[in-house]
């Protein structure tokens, strides 16, 4: 068996494109000799890798068992070629996730100060929610993930990372808030009020029906946007109470524009998470964010 790595090269990318086309383009090799190093690879191991769905190749379940072997025996390479020519101690390219709260608020300082450290560095900050960002993990289209929610995927590796804290919020306005500058609030005043929340399979969302459910006779559920700006501007209008980060809300309660509601009777906290697929190869680069993350 004589596999190069043009062919695990080949493999990896139609992987992640479901394409040729976009594989090719991505190797800057012609859709034919794309297709050639694969048929060649699927003939060296004498079965297929991929079900052909009219244009697109999906992979099969033996094709998702040797991926991330493949993906690693070309950061391996590339690696060694790179220190052969000198360049073993640079970062080069990095593809980031990040949940919603964290990619806004969290992330752009943190990729700001380690590319003022390693200016060469071609890093990519792919922000969405939680349950994407874990796909897309265990799918070795990310090298690293950032998460708000929790991560019951056994394949990837959660790292505590920070803490943060959910907030409720309305309009200065909002009877709530009223109420509130008269007593302390209670659970049951929630009893028949409207939420504006995020969607299900947000960190945020997870966090908040853990939280909430089963602690209010019912939920009424108003709205679910997919962004806390929006929330936040539906809020603000006086349309119902919303729950985010408090990260998120500084410049809103600056205003005056929100308020919080104080909800000690909720536990709203929150671990934030790294994650790392465990059969992925660790490059020079990874190791330094992984380092540089943890020291911030």
């Amino acid at each position: 068996m004589r596999i190069t790595l043009k062919q695990l090269a080949v493999f990896v990318a139609v992987a992640k494109h479901g394409t040729v086309t976009r594989a090719a383009a991505e190797l800057n090799l012609t859709q034919s000799a794309a297709s050639m190093a694969l048929s060649d690879f699927e003939g060296q191991l004498d079965c297929l890798l991929f079900d052909r769905i009219g244009k697109r190749l999906q992979l099969n379940d033996l094709g998702r068992k040797l991926l991330p072997h493949a993906i690693n025996t070309v950061a391996h390479a590339n690696e060694l070629e790179s220190i052969a020519r000198g360049h073993g101690d640079k970062v080069g390219s990095l593809k980031i996730g990040a949940s919603l709260t964290i990619g806004n608020y969290l992330m752009p300082s943190l990729i700001a100060n380690f590319m003022n450290e390693h200016p060469q560095c071609q890093l990519s900050l792919d922000i969405a929610n939680t349950s994407q960002i874990i796909q897309s993990l265990e799918q070795f289209e990310l090298d690293i993930g950032f998460i708000e929610g929790f991560c019951h995927t056994p394949n990837l590796e959660a790292i505590p990372w920070q803490c943060d804290e959910l907030v409720v919020f309305c309009a200065p306005n909002h009877p709530l808030a009223q109420r509130q500058s008269v007593r302390s609030l209670k659970e049951s005043d929630f009893y028949d009020a409207q939420w504006i929340l995020r969607e299900s399979g947000s960190g945020t969302r997870e966090v908040f029906d853990n939280a909430v459910i089963g602690r209010l006779p019912q939920l009424h559920i108003l709205l679910e946007l997919g962004h806390t700006e929006a929330i936040q501007r539906v809020v603000a209008s006086g349309l119902g109470i919303g729950c985010a980060s408090r990260l998120s809300l500084d410049e809103a309660l600056q205003t005056g524009t929100l308020t919080l509601l104080h909800t000690p009777f909720w536990d709203l906290k929150r671990q934030l998470f790294m994650l790392i697929h465990r059969q992925k190869y660790r490059t020079y680069g990874v190791e330094c964010f992984i380092e540089h993350t943890i020291n911030k």
